[in-house]
C-alpha cells in the first residue's frame, strides 16, 4: 500500500435477526496499521440485543485486536476480514443459544 492511499470501506452492513437482535460490521482497509493493531484493517463489529451491546470486536486505537462477550473482554487474534466474519458470527450464535431467553420470538 502505498501512504497516500485514502481509507476504503470494505464493508458496511446492518443485519436483523429478530425484532429486538441486530448486529452492525463496520470494515476500512487503511494505508498504514492501526496502532496497538500491526493490521492494515480498521474495524468494529456489534451485535445488540435489546438495546444493549452483547458482542463487539474492534481494534480501538492503543488497544489493539480484541472482543467482548458480554461483560468480558479478550485479546482477539484478527487474520483476515473473512476469519474475522465467521468468528464474530459463530460468537453471535453462542451468544444466542448461551442466552436463548434474550432472543426475540
Amino acid at each position: 500500500m502505498f501512504s497516500n492511499m485514502k481509507a476504503v470501506l470494505v464493508a458496511r452492513t446492518r443485519i436483523v435477526y429478530a425484532g429486538n437482535a441486530s448486529a452492525e460490521l463496520v470494515l476500512w482497509e487503511v494505508p498504514s496499521p492501526v496502532v496497538g493493531s500491526g493490521r492494515g484493517y480498521k474495524y468494529r463489529l456489534a451485535y445488540v440485543v435489546e438495546g444493549v451491546c452483547v458482542l463487539r470486536y474492534d481494534n480501538e486505537v492503543g488497544k489493539g485486536d480484541h472482543r467482548h462477550f458480554g461483560a468480558t473482554g479478550s485479546e482477539y487474534a484478527f487474520s483476515t476480514p473473512e476469519a474475522l466474519i465467521a468468528d464474530f458470527e459463530r460468537d453471535i450464535a453462542r451468544w444466542n443459544r448461551e442466552n436463548s431467553d434474550s432472543r426475540g420470538p
